[in-house]
């Protein structure tokens, strides 16, 4: 019976001693230099970024009002969100005269290109950080003795700074036709029974782009924050220890030449 309670307390202990193993192992003072510091910085703004983008949704509407006695007013209610293909999303169009009654429209536009791209380069960086964290908390040796990791991870931290720069001017952009393609009187302007004198037409539901607009600026702070992190990932590299030998190496020949001027 002890037997059985021993391997059954040595089969509970295993699981808990790799996992405290593997917390001992991580280098959490890591954390506290620029380079760790940073990475945790580019993995929580990556989330803040991709999910304010993707999770946003809005309504707007207007409100239709026909001379004619017969029919009351109408309200428009039109819901959108991520992807924004505005072209997709319908709504019923009211008719004041007698014999129909509504028509089928559709919102203008198709903004799904830069939310897309915005939202995926936020997963593709979240899981990025998350590995270069591992990386650089779990095996830190690996990272500074085999010098191929730096210099991966310089040029994919530049190449992560450029279309954050680009994704987050194109979502910008494409926030802002958004904006247009939804305000109250875009869509009156788009409903032919507001052109008439059969009906008078007015705004209705505004949407709110609070959400959205932040997730414009999250996308320019992670711009920043990947291009700042270049200089920390460049000083791991190669490069930087040679270009600080070329500076050295003049001045110790140039003393060299002096010495051996002056036993002269």
């Amino acid at each position: 019976m002890s037997s059985t309670e021993s391997s059954g307390q040595t089969a509970d202990k295993s699981p808990r001693q790799q996992v405290d193993r593997l917390l001992v192992g991580l280098r959490w003072r890591r954390l506290e230099e620029p380079l760790g510091f940073i990475k945790v910085l580019q993995w929580l703004f990556a989330i803040f970024a991709f999910g304010s983008c993707g999770s946003y949704s809005g309504e707007t509407g207007a409100l239709v009002r026909c001379n004619n006695e017969a029919k009351d007013v109408s309200a428009i209610l039109v819901s959108f969100g991520y992807p924004f293909r505005l072209h997709r999303i319908q709504y019923e169009m009211p008719l004041c005269d007698d014999d129909s009654t509504s028509k089928t429209m559709h919102l203008m536009g198709d903004f799904s290109a830069p939310a897309e791209f915005f939202v995926t380069l936020g997963i593709f960086s979240f899981f990025y950080t998350m590995a270069a964290l591992v990386l650089y908390l779990r095996f830190h040796n690996l990272y500074t003795e085999n010098k191929r990791f730096p210099l991966v991870d310089f040029c994919v931290t530049v190449s992560f700074t450029f279309f954050w720069l680009v994704a987050a001017a194109a979502w910008g952009k494409g926030l802002t036709d958004v904006k247009g393609a939804t305000r109250p009187s875009s869509l009156t302007a788009a409903m032919s029974v507001c052109h008439g004198e059969d009906a008078v037409c007015s705004a209705g539901a505004t949407p709110s782009m609070g959400l959205a607009n932040i997730s414009v600026l999250f996308g320019f702070i992670n711009f920043f924050l990947w291009a700042g992190n270049c200089w920390f990932v460049f000083k791991e590299t190669p490069w930087h220890g040679q270009g600080q030998d070329q500076g050295q190496g003049p001045s110790q020949e140039s003393a060299a030449e002096q010495g051996a001027v002056e036993k002269q």
